[in-house]
């Protein structure tokens, strides 16, 4: 993963220069796709970055050496008043588009008017806050709306607020992106709703964080209302052709009577790694218009901005370079910071199962090679299994397997793997997984990888807590599929180690 190339692509063309004279800045929202890639672009500009987490973990300061870690809920005025404190700039990149439509605006509203309080009583310059591109009509998205209320609400205060308003953003590890990619390699023939011919204007991730960058440098101190966009006008429809021709597929559209967005949204979740709380709302706002009403960001920053070709070939370069380093499911499920670890089990998981080999290779190769389990490369062995599993999951609106993973050669803590998280690593020792799929009860899998006596002996351990009788039912009747999978597996592992 070459970090320095996501930093010279964020600030290429860049028209400002670097001002960390004016204090200490504050992201928010930085575990998620945005703000992930903001931190490491300020730091190396020379500022002082605070960062704030629902929850600290030791790959935070792994990620961001040199930034300072808070931890803070955004529900919490207290604790927002302590990140606060010191602040000249605060990055207001909260959304809780994950939660579902149902649930994002009470919280969005909410979490806004405490920032917005907190800033104020801290006496911060300004706030700088990514919203998205829409004008006000009867029939706006929720998602929309929710965006724009956010920046009305930041705007009733004291505080100069600057919102960037911007369409779907398109790069590698975007939740649109993804959607986009995997519909068009999946789905041979479209059914095309007439709101997919509804005119947006995607922008490319590297112009976003020039918009973010610039904006912080310009030293603008009123409220502002910026609309930033991509150099392409273009349907949903265009932009699924688009993809269609780069990526060399030909796909039948044909137009289709039936325009219910609910619908497309979950069909759009069963052929993508995107789940359908995010696929539902994105699918709703695509009935609205959304391109850029004005250009008044180009006084003050004025530089090309890449057409949707070049951000989706952008894109499947740094793919193929296997160089994403944020990814939507970074932030997937919302609340996965404050998930039980099987460190903080107050007793032993109830069920154990433990799966062993002993091999010559080195603990390196073994290593190496556990980590490249699921994702493209699968799960080596009965991937059936994993494959139904995620199926039925995804049925009822879980996350099912097809999540993937961000890197298909590098690990770190809080990446996914499919329907797992990982919970902790050890280099050339462990691998602890977290479940994430719906269970009736909480899971892990752990692999270990051990020296004894001139072998290696290679182990996989499940733990799993039930949650009620339901629970207990699960495990015993999967029992029999654990035998199968985790020896078959591990042999795998070993098998692979080094090839």
């Amino acid at each position: 993963m070459d970090l320095s190339q996501v930093i010279a692509d964020a600030i290429k063309n860049l028209p400002t220069k670097p001002i960390p004279e004016i204090g200490k800045i504050l992201v928010t929202g930085a575990t998620g796709y945005i703000g992930g890639r903001l931190v490491p672009v300020l730091l190396k500009r020379g500022y002082q970055v605070r960062v704030m987490v629902r929850k600290k973990s030791p790959e935070h300061q792994e990620r961001w050496p040199g930034a300072e870690i808070v931890e803070a809920d955004a529900i919490d005025i207290d604790q927002l008043k302590e990140a606060l404190k010191g602040i000249h700039t605060a990055f207001y990149l909260i959304h809780s588009l994950l939660l579902g439509k149902m649930a994002f605006e009470m919280f969005d509203i909410r979490a806004a008017q405490n920032f917005r309080d907190g800033c104020e009583e801290m006496k911060v310059k300004r706030i700088i806050y990514l919203t998205g591109l829409g004008k006000k009509e009867p029939n706006l998205s929720h998602h929309l709306t929710s965006r724009m209320q956010v920046a009305e609400e930041l705007m009733k205060g004291s505080v100069p607020v600057i919102a960037l308003r911007a369409a779907i953003i398109i790069g590698p590890g975007s939740a649109s992106y993804e959607i986009i990619k995997h519909l068009v390699l999946n789905a041979p023939a479209f059914m095309i709703p007439f709101w997919a011919k509804t005119l947006s204007q995607p922008i490319a991730i590297e112009d976003v964080m020039k918009y973010l960058v610039g904006v912080l440098e310009v030293e603008e101190y009123e409220d502002r209302l910026y609309d930033i966009g991509g150099g392409s006008i273009m349907t949903y429809e265009d932009m699924l052709k688009e993809q269609a021709d780069i990526i060399g597929k030909r796909r039948l559209f044909m137009p289709s009577f039936f325009s219910n967005a609910t619908f497309y949204g979950y069909f759009a979740s069963l052929l993508t790694p995107v789940p359908a709380p995010i696929t539902l709302c994105l699918m709703e706002g695509c009935k609205n218009e959304v391109i850029c009403q004005n250009e008044d960001i180009k006084k003050i920053l004025d530089f090309e901005p890449l057409t949707y070709r070049e951000a989706v070939l952008q894109a499947m370069t740094r793919e193929e370079q296997d160089n994403i380093y944020t990814r939507w499911s970074d932030a997937y499920p919302p609340a996965h910071a404050l998930a039980l670890k099987l460190s903080e089990l107050e007793k032993p998981a109830r069920y154990q199962a433990h799966y062993s080999l002993k091999s010559k290779k080195s603990d390196v190769d073994l290593f190496v090679s556990v980590c490249r389990i699921g994702g493209k490369e699968g799960w080596f062995n009965t991937n059936w299994m994993w494959k139904l599993r995620g199926m039925f999951d995804r049925m009822f609106m879980g996350i099912g397997t097809s999540r993937g993973r961000r890197s298909s050669s590098s690990l770190r803590i809080n990446d996914v793997i499919d329907f797992w998280r990982v919970e902790d690593l050890g280099e050339n020792s462990y691998l602890l997984l977290r479940a994430e799929m719906k269970l009736p009860g909480k899971a892990w899998l752990k692999f270990c990888i051990d020296s004894e006596q001139g072998f290696n002996k290679l182990s996989v351990h499940a733990y799993f807590q039930p949650g009620g009788w339901r629970g207990h039912v699960y495990w015993y009747n999967f029992l029999p599929f654990h035998v199968i999978i985790f020896n078959n597996l591990i042999k795998q592992i070993e098998k692979r180690a080094g090839a």
